[in-house]
This record gives C-alpha cells, structure tokens and sequence, in this order.
C-alpha cells in the first residue's frame, strides 16, 4: 500500500500547503485499490500538480464536512465529466447527511450541478461508527472523532494488503483514537499546535503523550499549523509534506 500526501495543509493554507487530502494505492491487478481520503478545496490544482490521474479514483472518502477536507469535491466532479470526460462509476462515502451535504455544496459550487445529467454512476455512501464498509477488497471502519457539534466527523481505520492505516480526521483528544490507531502500520494524526491544544483539535504534545496508549509503529503528524511549523526542529516524529510518498 502507498500513500501520497496530495495536500497536507491546514485550513488557512500554513506554510503555503495544499488542503487535506491523501492518496492511497495498492495492487497493479482487477481489485486494485487507488481512492482519496478527504478532498479539501485546493486538492483537484495539487492532484494535477503531481499527475494524479483523476479517472482511475474509484472512491473518495470524507471525513466531515468542513471545506478543508471536502470542498474540492465540486471541482473534482466537475473536472470529471467536463474535462476528464469519466465513465467510470465513482463513490462518495462519508458520514451522515453525506447526500444532504453532496447536493448542498454542489449547488453552491455552481448552480443546479447537484442535478446535471452524468456520463458516469455517482453513488454516495453514509458510513456509521464503528460499522465497517467494504470496497473490493478495502475494509474501513469509521471512529466517531470530536471535531464538531453541529457535524458528525470521523476518522478511520482502513485494513488492505494485510497492513493497517489510520487517520485520525480532525479532532481534539478522544479515547476513540486508541481503538483507531493502535498497532496501526502509518497513523496519520492532525496536530495543529505543539502544546497548546485548540477547541477541536489536537497539540502535538497532547498526541505524544497518549501515544504508549496508540503504540502505532509509525507516526507522521499532518495539519499543522503556523505554530509547528515554527517549531519542527522540536518535533521527534515523521512530519507531512504536500508529494510525500510513504510506503506501508
């Protein structure tokens, strides 16, 4: 399993990265697995910037609904049916009200796109914690993360390949990442301050001590903030860099 990090940034773009988004691959045969996790509003620019081939995407998954993390879904839509010129079925899944959302943010993206006649299925589909879901031969289980209270967010735990990788989504500390993240191969976890924890997000310091709870055998910290990115000299673990290619 690869992952490439397409964008890394915060929502305010820090340090002048990309928005949150992550592409995973696996395999070369029928059942090979090349989908998104999360597709923030800069994502479809660094998509092409590193020659990511839209088309061969079969499933985007969403973590919550904040633009940061969803808002090129539009654009990447878009591109699809007028520029990629897709036929291929695509998938949206993400928690609820992911159909709610989908036609919301479409029409606002560009009017009445929620309705367009496609050259190619769309199917959404709303996750629930702790309820796995299965794409071929993809397994992710949804943890109920605390990021927001007018939203529900998650982040994930996804088995392929015999190797597991988590991504915490965006959220303060919650004894839901211990399930998500132990002994995971690469945990992904957000960390937009270095000790100073935010409403709704983690501080790195806060990760690192909860971490002999997680026990991943790699860590690498994302959606960092101004904050640390001033202070990596200090920071003893693997940091994200919008093209990172990690292998698991």
């Amino acid at each position: 399993m690869q992952l490439q990090f397409v964008g890394s940034g915060d929502a305010f773009g820090s340090g002048g990265r990309f928005h949150a988004c992550f592409h995973v691959t696996a395999g070369a045969d029928a059942v090979a697995a090349n989908f998104l996790i999360d597709c923030g509003a800069s994502s479809l620019i660094a998509m092409k910037r590193l020659g990511i081939d839209g088309n061969a995407i079969d499933f985007i998954l969403l973590s919550h609904f904040h633009a940061d993390h969803c808002g090129g879904v539009p654009f990447f839509m878009l591109d699809a049916q007028f520029v990629a010129k897709r036929t291929r079925p695509l998938v949206i899944a993400g928690p609820a009200p992911l159909e709610t959302w989908f036609h919301r943010v479409m029409d606002a993206a560009y009017a009445g796109s929620s309705r367009w006649e496609r050259q190619f299925e769309l199917s959404l589909v709303e996750l629930a914690p702790q309820t796995a879901w299965r794409f071929n031969t993809i397994e992710i289980l949804p943890a109920l993360v605390r990021h927001s209270e007018a939203n529900i967010c998650h982040g994930y735990r996804v088995a392929l390949d015999d190797k597991i990788l988590a991504y915490s989504g965006d959220t303060e500390w919650t004894d839901s990442l211990i399930g998500l993240a132990r002994d995971a191969d690469l945990f992904v976890s957000e960390a937009c301050t270095y000790d100073k924890p935010l409403p709704m997000h983690l501080a790195y310091r806060q990760l690192v001590e909860n971490l002999p709870a997680l026990r991943p055998r790699r860590l690498i910290i994302t959606h960092m903030g101004d904050d640390m990115l001033a202070r990596r000299g200090a920071i003893a673990h693997e940091t994200a860099e919008d093209g990172l290619i990690v292998e698991i």
